[in-house]
Order: C-alpha cells, then structure tokens, then sequence
C-alpha cells in the first residue's frame, strides 16, 4: 500500500511504517500538509501489529529536512494571519507523539537537519547520523526561538554546549550531535541504503550492530571549557563580554555570531533554555514554546529576519531593539504570557503501573 501524495510518501511494507519527506528542491521542508497526514500514519501504526517500527527519510541528496516552510510563515506574520499558529500546534503535537511512541521510530539524519526536521528525528528512539550530516537550530538568525522541543534537547547538552548552539546557530557534525545528545549512532552515507534495507529482514538490533561505526570525535565537546565559562553568564550582554574577553579565537567568532542574531529573540532563547532545564518534561517545554512562537508571529524580528536572510535575502537584518543592551526584562517576559483559551495544553504521559 502506497500513498502517493507527493510532499510526503507513507508506506507499510516489510514490517516498517515508512515515511518520506519529498520536496527534495526545498530540502523536503516540512508544512502543515506533511504534518497532518505523518500524524495518523503514526496513530495507526502504533496499533498495527504488522508494524515493528517506523522509519523517516528525506528524499534526494540534500538532506532529511531544512526545516519548517518559513516563506509561509513570513507572510502570515506580515498578514496577521493565522495559519503558522496551527501548522505549530499539530507541528509540536507530533514532536510528543515521536518523543513517546511505542514502537523503534528509526530517523535517518544524513545530510541538512535544521528547526522542524530536528523535531521529526531527534526525539525518535533510534537516530542516526553520516558524515554528512549537519545538525542546528538556525532559528535566532531569523528573529525567531528554537522550537519543535529544540530547548529541550539543548538545555540538556552537556554544560552549556546547547547555549552556545541556540546563540551562535552552531552547526553540529554527526561526532557533535552525538555528543549533544542529538543522535545515537553513526553510520557512513554509502550504507544507509543496505541498512535500510536490512531493517526489512532482521531486527534494529542486528541491523545497527552489522552498520554502525565508531563516531567521529566532536570538535565542540573539545570546546566545552571555554563555551561553559561564557555561557553560563546569566545574560546574553554578559555572555557576549565573556567571549570578547577570551583569548580563545573561537569565542571571539563566537561573540560576533551572536551580535549578528536578533537581540530579542537571544534574550528569549536563553530564558527558554534556562527554563527548559528545570521543566519536568518534553510537553511542559513544549507547552512554553507555543507561547513564545505564537508571541514571535506578532514581533517585528520574525518578519525581518526571515526578509532578510530568504525573501530579500540581503543578509542585513535591521533588528528591533537593534542592541543586546537594549531589551528589556519585560520585552523577555511578553513572549511568555499565557494564551488563555488557545494554550497547546500538552501533558506528559502517566508511567504505567
């Protein structure tokens, strides 16, 4: 049984649940469409004693997923609109239903995995990265806030590495997103095929014991004394200061990434970080980034970040406040104001007696 829709392909065969993002041009971007239709496939699945696990890939060279459509996003933050709000909430919805599903989900992170193809992969039980793979949370360059449990994950890095990715948008190798806590294992790009193809035949076990190879080492975990020294500052000013004091070069790179994100969308990242550090579970944490994407759509970054670096794509994103020093503790505390009736209300599964 096939389905043929061309954004995303959903197969059952062999013993898998297959799912595979298919706008390989855009890097299999991932819309409302895909999102409503990845849902019930998962659902039915869970149920479907013919399904041992299931398995997401992206189709074409170029990567698993570049993240959500933000040309969309763009326009509905110019136009009011509210359609991004509820490509959101299912969005998030299936990043639980990932994070808890009962069977393998098994996520082939090869190649380019940023924002929203972080959110279909890393929270799977069965993650796997090549040598080409490149991992990150590009979203403060485009005056928005990591997303998709994004916090989650990166509040739990060892030391402040998640901080340093957030701030700067670091890319992550596939030793580093290892390291991080991204991803469980490596296996090389030319076998990804044969080992797909060994998931129809012998259990997930056997089929990563046969095709997994020792990691790459991770050159940002050979950089956590410095990173932790300045990111574990209590604001992003005194983060930057750190790093500009370093005589470390990579902090001082580090220091100019961060002065080129959205001040404002900085402010609110390291707030969710460190509030996403302490937060009982993955949907408490996604609870709190709904609120804080629903309060973006209404900022100006948002839409002049993404004009910026997509649509005009001058790369001179005019911020608003234009300075670190100039956001307000109560310009922070605004994007995680209550939304009353429209909260996602996402709770944490009850451990089974």
């Amino acid at each position: 049984m096939t389905d043929t829709v061309d954004e995303v392909l959903i197969e059952k065969r062999d013993g898998l649940g297959r799912i595979v993002l298919n706008r390989p041009k855009a890097i299999n971007a991932l819309n409302h469409t895909m999102v409503r239709r990845i849902a019930p496939a998962l659902a039915e699945w869970a149920g479907d004693e013919e399904v041992r696990a299931v398995l997401i890939t992206g189709a074409g060279e170029r990567g698993l997923c570049a993240g959500g459509d933000i040309v969309s996003i763009y326009h509905d933050a110019k136009e009011g609109g509210t359609g991004s709000r509820e490509f959101w909430r299912d969005e998030y919805i299936l990043n639980a239903a990932i994070a808890n599903y009962p069977k393998p989900y098994v996520a082939i992170m090869d190649g380019i995995v940023m924002g929203g193809g972080v959110g279909v992969s890393a929270h799977g039980s069965v993650r796997i990265v090549t040598e080409r793979s490149m991992i990150g949370m590009p979203e403060t360059g485009i005056g928005f806030v990591p997303d998709v449990g994004g916090t989650y994950l990166l509040a739990r890095t060892p030391g402040e590495l998640g901080t340093h990715i957030a701030l700067t948008t670091a890319r992550l190798s596939a030793g580093d997103a290892i390291a991080c806590g991204f991803a469980d294992h490596f296996i090389p790009s030319a076998k990804i095929e044969a080992f797909v193809q060994a998931l129809s035949s012998v259990s997930i076990d056997e089929a990563l014991a046969e095709f997994t190879e020792p990691a790459p080492e991770s050159d940002l975990l050979a950089q956590q004394g410095w990173i932790d020294a300045a990111y574990s500052a209590d604001s992003v000013a005194e983060i930057v200061a750190r790093l500009q004091a370093s005589a470390v070069p990579e902090a001082q790179k580090a220091a100019e990434q961060v002065l080129s994100k959205s001040p404002t969308a900085c402010a609110v990242t390291l707030r969710s970080l460190r509030r996403a550090r302490v937060a009982g579970s993955l949907e408490e944490v996604l609870n709190e980034e709904f609120r804080v994407s629903v309060a973006c759509l209404g900022s100006a970054d948002l839409v002049e970040g993404i004009r910026a670096q997509v649509v005009d794509k001058d790369r001179n994103p005019h911020w608003s406040p234009a300075t670190i020093d100039e956001v307000t503790d109560a310009d922070v505390a605004q994007f995680f104001a209550p939304l009353g009736d429209l909260e996602l209300g996402l709770t944490a599964p009850q451990p089974q007696r």
